[in-house]
């Protein structure tokens, strides 16, 4: 009895240290999918970019936070995400796999993120070498993603409050400024490279290029259930599914303008994946007359922290669900242990070997060309995200034929038929685009398509199999409750 009543009390301290408002989890969860790292390939794929967003965003996006949300809503599902709710419906097995996929998916796209912190550094810094010489860009990522995962000691709830700042000065704030000066550049009457009308919006011709195109459209609305681990710590848990359509409206209008403001104001062969925000800025606001240079280097700045930010809740996020699968036996006791503010360091500081693995990988593979890395990075990531989604939309199919008795505070519908149906759609819309993700993005040099379909294919089979192993090895058995202090001291309760 006493047992229980120490551990019922350290539950209670542990939420109420961690709480979060409404705003906090729009500004956490909006990090993670709203950002600016695909604004400027976005912006090279033309007048065409309006129709891919419009289409992933409305079809693909709002339906998968829809299904978020209801799932996490089911009694007793509130914890773990995906995990919970993949293995819920079609088993351990199944939940387990992929939240293995959810977690790991991500060491390659921070990868993307940090090449574009890089890219805007080197532009305010006036370095260019920052971004062309392999072994210095591997090394300012090493600095990044490791004083991001000591910070990441501080829990949640600080996360969160860090979360509101860095979203609102480095995404949000650019994000606007740049559609700002685009319109004052639009009404000065400046040159525009793309137009956009009924002609242009739609693409024309269904192939190869067209696909590819749209593929990473869906990447850039990844990421909306990733925290829904956090919705235990809501002050109202039903005011998650509130904060998913908030979510998918503003991360639709977001990339809309942005975008649009690049690829309209700057020639497409002037724009690089990786510097193409912020140079963009420059330019807009040289064209208008004001000190293009000066403010272009603050920008690079707020956008660097912004970003940082977004690893931030990346790192924090997945580990949470993950860590849920660590304590029920699915990896060794060692990583079932939190420091007392319920942060699993552990699995962190694994998730950011495997990111240093990763960038060590495709950074010298790239050599001085910033765009292929950024690319393959960009595949890669959205592949292996989209297999994440393929169990989850399979599970919530299930869920809706099999499990309709299950409480829960929201619903996509309330036809189940209609679910289904919406259900379906994306899903097949998620394997399409899965094998679309392998053929090399346009603009691949000749002599690296072969390393491009080849790295693709490679990563895709270690996350495939990697799980399967260390599940057939696995001991389920519920792990008791350890915490661990910033001194590496253990406490069991």
């Amino acid at each position: 009895m006493q047992q229980e009543n120490v551990e019922s009390s350290l539950m209670q301290e542990d939420k109420k240290y961690n709480q979060l408002t409404a705003l906090k989890l729009f500004a956490m969860t909006s990090s993670m999918v709203i950002s600016v790292n695909e604004l400027a390939p976005f912006g090279k794929t033309g007048p065409t970019a309006l129709f891919y967003l419009l289409l992933a965003g409305i079809i693909w996006f709002i339906p998968i936070t829809q299904i978020a949300g209801e799932m996490a809503s089911i009694d007793g599902w509130d914890k773990g995400g995906i995990f919970t709710w993949v293995k819920g419906s079609l088993g351990d097995k199944t939940g387990w796999t992929a939240m293995f996929y959810q977690w790991i998916h991500i060491t390659v796209g921070m990868n993307t993120m940090m090449y574009v912190i890089i890219g805007a550094l080197s532009i305010t810094l006036n370095t260019p070498w920052f971004n062309t010489t392999p072994w210095i860009r591997f090394l300012l990522m090493m600095i990044i993603i490791w004083t991001i995962t000591l910070v990441e000691m501080v829990g949640v709830k600080r996360i969160g409050r860090i979360a509101v700042w860095l979203f609102g000065l480095g995404i949000a704030l650019p994000v606007v400024l740049l559609i700002a000066a685009f319109l004052v550049y639009v009404a000065q009457g400046k040159q525009l490279y793309l137009h956009i009308n009924f002609n242009t919006v739609l693409p024309h011709h269904l192939n190869g290029n067209t696909l590819v195109a749209f593929v990473p459209f869906m990447l850039a609305f990844c990421g909306g259930e990733a925290s829904a681990p956090h919705v235990k710590y809501l002050e109202k848990p039903k005011s998650y599914s509130k904060v998913m359509i908030a979510l998918a409206a503003t991360a639709i209008c977001f990339d809309l303008l942005g975008s649009m403001a690049i690829g309209m104001s700057v020639p497409k062969s002037q724009i690089e994946n990786s510097t193409g925000f912020v140079y963009t800025f420059g330019h807009l606001l040289d064209s208008i007359g004001l000190p293009g240079d000066l403010l272009q280097k603050i920008i690079g700045i707020l956008l660097a922290c912004g970003i940082i930010g977004e690893l931030g809740n990346w790192l924090a996020g997945p580990s949470q669900g993950m860590f849920e699968a660590a304590k029920e036996g699915y990896m060794p006791k060692f990583f079932a242990k939190s420091t007392k503010r319920d942060v699993p360091m552990r699995l962190i500081v694994l998730q950011t070997i495997i990111v240093s693995i990763s960038a060590l990988l495709i950074t010298f593979t790239s050599g001085t060309n910033a765009d292929f890395a950024f690319n393959v990075s960009l595949a890669a990531t959205t592949a292996q995200y989209l297999m994440v989604y393929i169990l989850m939309l399979i599970s919530y199919i299930v869920l809706k034929i099999k499990h309709q008795n299950l409480e829960r505070s929201y619903y996509m519908s309330k036809s189940p038929v209609i679910s289904i149906i919406v259900a379906i759609v994306a899903l097949i819309i998620t394997v399409v685009a899965f094998f679309i993700s392998f053929l090399p993005a346009q603009g691949t040099p000749m002599h690296l398509r072969g390393a491009y379909v080849l790295t693709m294919i490679g990563l895709c089979l270690i996350v495939t199999i990697l799980p399967l192993v260390i599940y057939h090895f696995h001991h389920p058995a519920k792990v008791e409750k350890v915490y661990e202090d910033s001194t590496g001291a253990i406490d069991e309760e």
